[in-house]
């Protein structure tokens, strides 16, 4: 049965504080824009391996519906943005592809959100955790944001055991606000390597087209 809260371990790590980098200061540099970078069978060698932490956007939504703001309800599936057929099908795919890569998946946290819920169950199944720090972002404002961006930060730079890898599926917006990139398509997976004290660096991404490539032989 899944429970609205975090994994013990990492909920206790998180309210201990991972040191994670701050914001870049006034008369900083800016950053370079971001570059996405397409997986390769190298990366797949190294997720079998563990270590990583993998951020699955969910899959294709029925547009027609949008999430009732401000009166969304997380129990009422009716509020908010549903799955459609395609999106249905995708992250079932995404998920045989995930198992045919044999990438092990230890921590499984998901945004309370319907359509995150129901492409976790359909991607892996219903061992997984909810956490209220990814649910969807874009229609909050910057103050509601920013606790649930140092959450994000420090589920990305927590370490994870060698033979697993953490696995975050939550929606686009959020890691936009983060690190200026927004996912897409939907049922993209995109991958952070653990920096120590540096916190997290983003890898590669794997949209769903690309894993027929990656796992042809």
């Amino acid at each position: 049965m899944n429970r609205l809260r975090l994994p013990t371990l990492l909920l206790t790590a998180l309210l201990a504080g991972w040191q994670v980098p701050l914001a870049a200061q006034p008369g900083t540099p800016a950053k370079p824009a971001f570059t996405e970078v397409m997986g390769n069978r190298d990366l797949l060698a190294k997720l079998q391996k563990g270590g990583y932490v993998l951020y699955l956007r969910h899959g294709d939504t029925d547009n027609s519906r949008p999430d009732q703001f401000p009166h969304v309800d997380l129990a009422d599936c009716n509020t908010q943005r549903l799955l459609n057929d395609q999106g249905r099908a995708l992250m079932r795919d995404v998920g045989k592809s995930l198992r045919k890569a044999k990438i092990p998946l230890g921590e499984i946290i998901v945004s309370p959100m319907c359509r995150t819920r129901e492409s976790a169950t359909l991607a892996i199944g219903d061992k997984f955790e909810t956490a209220e720090a990814l649910m969807y972002s874009a229609n909050m404002t910057r103050a509601e944001k920013q606790p649930r961006l140092e959450a994000l930060k420090k589920l990305l730079a927590a370490p994870v055991p060698a033979g697993s890898n953490r696995l975050l599926l939550a929606h686009a917006p959020n890691l936009a606000d983060l690190i200026g990139f927004f996912v897409k398509p939907e049922g993209t997976l995109v991958v952070f390597a653990q920096r120590g004290p540096e916190g997290y660096e983003y890898v590669a991404s794997i949209p769903p087209a690309l894993w027929s490539d990656l796992l042809s032989r």
